[in-house]
């Protein structure tokens, strides 16, 4: 068996990849795993299950649901809520998991399960390979303890959510955004209820955008991954700012007031220089990937702000941000976890207090944004390929050696495997928007013949 957990959590076409079987053994194989490593210490145990808006995911919710039941687990049914609401809900409720269903940025006919452990944080890889191991078992026929009677888990809704979890978001904003008038894309997701509320609450001036899911259109031609219609909207009624989620609204993209894009890199450099003036930016040290734009590393650097990066994907942040003490990281793609408020990357968040720097400071997210100077970037994702062999093929290092030397010190390479769909990206950075399209171009047709 292939291995089921990607880099967020396993992901697949809903009802083809992702079975309502798969997701009650997961869920099963969860409740077992995490009892054994002591999770549970002795008593009953709680999980936290929520869901975004995909029609997928209310069959999806039923079976999670009733195979930690039949584990033995209570369950807390919060609904369409984002991811982020969903861990910090398990933290604050003092459950020993959670669960979250959504696809985050996929189509939706695609689906996806990610667990947190108590806390509300993502699971380790080990644990991970212990539940499918688990799961595994089970489905090959391998008995397991059925709880019966009262030992079996009580599923109760918990509406309370939605007011907790947007009055978490309001107590930790640093000012109000009275004066602020934004434009919310919500990617008809799972934000499309928090979001707005919680900007609305905090004092700004809420256009919407996105915000009528029915279950089939959730990141259809809108939200962070087309922002197409959030720059038109946020000229078209001259907002300060526009602010695009995901699906499942742990991710932020910005649009400034001239439509102009502002992306991860951007917000974070904005968000570090806010942090460090309020003395919360520990070490002076931000979190990136190798993904992060080389003008934000050297914009922070002249800012005598250090940029630490890792593998591409939140949780290998979030473990660099938790084992050496860091309080701000993030991607490019709008992940971006402030973690004395949040476990996870939390867009509702970010978009909220990088509005916050705009109303304290009285500076347009175009000036403010402004601080670094982003090189050309283009990405090419190569799909139909054996993505497992992007890091052994001699044709394809070959000319990743070419590129480079093209490149010199004004730009660089990375070609790396998706962890949550079946492609290769390839990524060039170069001084000139020409030159970074034709090295990529050629990269990306040796990619195509190496490897498909």
């Amino acid at each position: 068996m292939g291995r089921l957990f990607g880099t967020d959590g396993v992901r697949g076409v809903a009802n083809a990849d992702l079975t309502a079987e798969l997701a009650l053994g997961l869920s099963v194989a969860a409740a077992h795993v995490l009892a054994e490593a002591g999770t549970f210490e002795g008593h009953r145990p709680t999980a936290v299950v929520g869901r975004d808006p995909r029609a997928s995911g209310e069959f999806l919710e039923a079976a999670i649901v009733a195979g930690l039941a039949s584990a033995g687990v209570d369950v807390l049914r919060v609904g369409v809520l984002p991811t982020p609401a969903v861990a910090y809900l398990t933290g604050a409720l003092g459950a020993d998991l959670g669960v979250m269903l959504s696809a985050s940025h996929n189509a939706m006919p695609d689906n996806g399960v990610k667990f947190f452990a108590r806390g509300g944080h993502k699971l380790a890889d080990e644990l991970e390979d212990r539940i499918e191991t688990v799961y595994e078992q089970h489905r090959t026929g391998e008995p397991w303890e059925r709880p019966t009677g009262a030992g079996v888990g009580r599923v109760t809704e918990y509406a309370e959510g939605f007011d907790r979890y947007v009055g978490h978001l309001i107590t930790v904003l640093p000012n109000r955004l009275d004066g602020v008038k934004v434009v919310l894309d919500e990617a008809h997701g799972a934000a499309s209820r928090v979001s707005p509320e919680a900007f609305t609450r905090a004092g700004a001036e809420v256009v919407t955008i996105g915000a009528e899911p029915d279950g089939l259109n959730i990141n259809d031609g809108c939200g962070s991954t087309h922002l197409e219609l959030l720059k038109a909207a946020v000229v078209e009624h001259g907002a300060d700012l526009g602010i695009a989620h995901d699906g499942d609204a742990d991710r932020c993209l910005a649009v400034d007031a001239a439509g102009e894009e502002v992306d991860g890199d951007q917000i974070l450099a904005v968000l570090a220089l806010a942090m460090r003036e309020a003395g919360q930016l520990r070490k002076d040290t931000v979190v990136g990937t190798v993904m992060s734009n080389l003008g934000f590393k050297i914009a922070m650097e002249r800012e005598g702000i250090q940029l630490v990066q890792t593998a591409v994907g939140d949780r290998y942040v979030l473990e660099s941000m938790k084992a050496e003490g860091y309080a701000l990281g993030g991607e490019q793609s709008g992940h971006v976890i402030v973690l004395d408020h949040a476990t996870t990357g939390d867009g509702t968040l970010t978009g909220l207090l990088l509005a916050a720097r705009v109303a304290a400071t009285g500076r347009t997210l175009a000036e403010l944004a402004g601080v670094m100077q982003r090189l050309p970037q283009l990405l090419i994702n190569v799909r139909d390929v054996d993505k497992s062999r992007v890091g052994s093929s001699p044709e394809l290092a070959a000319a990743v050696a070419e590129a480079e030397r093209e490149l010199g010190s004004t730009g660089r390479v990375l070609l790396r495997q998706s962890g949550t769909e079946p492609l290769v990206r390839v990524m060039v950075e170069a001084a000139d928007i020409d030159q970074a399209r034709a090295v990529a171009g050629r990269l990306a047709d040796v990619v195509k013949s190496a490897l498909g």
